[in-house]
């Protein structure tokens, strides 16, 4: 099942309509309370990046179901350039992008355009990158990165925000795609055990 595609912006336009449309799915889908509730604890992480990423952004939201699994969809066009994020990085005393820490940073970075060979090391590290170009980022993929890591002693600080993280924990896996000024934010959840 697919569910209507609802235009949603950071500044909260279609927000309350898209909260509606989970609380739907998961009625249709028969998911138990505790389920339901954390389908939509997704949803609200999801829909809450819309309100950090800088800019008048806009981007549109649906749900697709099967029998074993729902997917929240968040897709939107950035609207920084490279220029302008390299002068918004900039500005600030350190000259790096603070907010790349953690996993809702690592997930918000592909929300700014960069050109494959722009995109930090740090990015790269659990990305994919297509023939064509196209990144792709895993929380999986993350996740096996930072266990590696933290066998030699390191990214322990990544591990503990990770391990705080709600929607670490609530979702089976987080995917974003960039193509181009494309992005593409897949939440996946498993409605059987």
């Amino acid at each position: 099942m697919k569910t209507e595609v609802i235009t949603v912006s950071s500044q909260g336009k279609g927000i309350d309509e898209a909260l509606s449309q989970v609380e739907s799915a998961a009625g249709e889908l028969r998911l138990e309370r505790k389920d339901a509730l954390h389908l939509r604890l997704i949803a609200e992480e999801m829909l809450n990046m819309m309100r950090s990423i800088i800019g008048d952004l806009e981007g549109k939201f649906w749900i697709d179901s099967s029998d074993d699994s729902v997917l929240l969809h968040l897709q939107a066009v950035t609207l920084l350039d490279r220029q302008q994020r390299k002068q918004l990085i900039a500005a600030s005393s350190s000259g790096r992008n603070e907010a790349h820490r953690g996993i809702m940073g690592k997930i918000l970075a592909f929300f700014e355009p960069m050109p494959i060979d722009d995109t930090p090391e740090y990015l790269l590290d659990s990305c994919e990158a297509s023939e064509n170009g196209d990144l792709t980022w895993s929380l999986n993929a993350y996740k096996e990165r930072l266990r590696r890591n933290l066998e030699n002693g390191e990214a322990k600080e990544e591990w503990d925000e990770l391990e705080k993280s709600l929607i670490s924990h609530l979702a089976d896996d987080i995917k974003v795609s960039i193509r181009g000024y494309d992005v593409d934010l897949v939440i996946s959840r498993k409605t059987v055990n």
